[in-house]
């Protein structure tokens, strides 16, 4: 069994109230499908965490992408001029001793398990575009979070199980070929509850379990206004489903 994270987005006690149930189940291995940083405020914590821990496999995000983008002097993407001033602010507070790791993470991630072949990666990217910078949009634009629309999407792809974030509502198509799972936003959700799921790849089937950890949010939404985040008016409606702190 393994778990599937993504979508943190900066936010630290989502973080850790889903890897403490994960613990808690004993589950050997966690994928973490990109966007660890960017909108929430708990960047250093958020990364420290999950680089502290041997049993995470992550891979990049457009927001952590674009981050490393400012960090290292590099073009920004214009499609998120909109944030900019945002991704300088998380850009400016981050550890630097992260820098260099994060530039390591991959954009995919391929796994086989009892003869099942899974593919980890934050959004569709044409292999063309694969090695492309950030600055030149290499991810598809987001398609209705449907079957119909995710097959045509990922018809380039043949494994059995294809895992993606990205799009922050939950994705999960069991009763096809391949497989389609986004667990949903981990730390963004209009509830005080951080989702994740348990994949089960036995010898006959691959079996899903949608997860929802609950955790006291009060503290971190209340952050954004003490710390001043950038467009944190923006964010608490459109993230946070303006939740009160």
């Amino acid at each position: 069994m393994f778990a599937v994270i993504t979508d943190i987005h900066g936010n630290y006690p989502a973080l850790r109230a889903a890897i403490q149930e994960i613990d808690n189940m004993g589950i050997d291995q966690i994928y973490c499908l990109g966007d660890m940083i960017g909108i929430g405020p708990d960047t250093n914590e958020v990364l420290d965490l999950l680089f502290s821990r041997k049993n995470v496999s992550m891979i990049t995000g457009n927001h952590d992408e674009a981050v490393l983008a400012l960090l290292n002097g590099e073009e920004y993407p214009e499609s998120h001029e909109n944030v900019r001033n945002h991704h300088e602010w998380i850009a400016e507070r981050l550890d630097n001793s992260f820098i260099p790791k994060l530039k390591k993470l991959p954009r995919y991630i391929n796994y086989l398990v009892n003869s099942y072949s899974i593919y980890f990666i934050h959004y569709h990217i044409t292999q063309e575009k694969m090695r492309e910078h950030i600055s030149r949009d290499p991810f598809s634009s987001i398609v209705e979070p449907n079957f119909n629309e995710i097959a045509d999407l990922f018809a380039d792809r043949k494994e059995n199980m294809i895992c993606f974030g990205h799009h922050h509502p939950v994705h999960y198509f069991s009763n096809h070929k391949p497989i389609f799972l986004n667990p949903g936003s981990l730390g963004c959700n209009n509830k005080p509850s951080a989702r994740y799921a348990i994949v089960n790849a036995n010898e006959t089937e691959i079996g899903i379990d949608l997860k929802e950890a609950l955790y006291d949010n009060t503290g971190f939404l209340a952050s954004y206004s003490r710390l001043q985040v950038p467009d944190r008016e923006f964010i608490l409606k459109v993230f946070h489903g303006n939740q009160n702190p």
